[in-house]
């Protein structure tokens, strides 16, 4: 089982910048690819981006391509998520998700963090 605790959210202007981080701890954390999620309210929780363990394979739901960016160090088994040109449509809880491949991911994670709230306003 591998645990994530995550960080960094916050408020921001529309146009802005936040960067989300998150710490992953136990026996597989970094064999795992690692992900995250959001969710605004009354909708679902969305994908949003994925890395792999090695961080060589990444993927991004279309709506963050070309503003958020994924991150890992291995060493301290941490995941980042950089995110430029902030929309207000970004707003909503973001959560680190973990599973052992790019597949399992994406569809049905083994881990989750509890989330970090992000806001922009416009």
């Amino acid at each position: 089982q591998v645990q994530l605790v995550e960080s960094g959210g916050g408020l921001v202007q529309a146009g802005g910048s936040l960067r989300l981080s998150c710490a992953a701890s136990g026996r597989t954390a970094s064999t795992y690819a690692m992900g995250w999620f959001r969710q605004a309210p009354g909708k679902e929780r969305e994908f949003v981006a994925a890395i792999s363990w090695t961080g060589g394979t990444t993927d991004y739901v279309d709506s963050v391509k070309g503003r958020f960016t994924i991150s890992r160090d291995n060493f301290k088994n941490t995941v980042a998520l950089q995110m430029h040109v902030l929309k207000p449509e970004d707003t909503a809880v973001y959560y680190c998700a973990a599973g052992p491949n790019m597949v399992t991911i994406r569809r049905t994670p083994a881990s989750w963090g509890q989330g970090t709230q992000v806001t922009v306003s416009s």
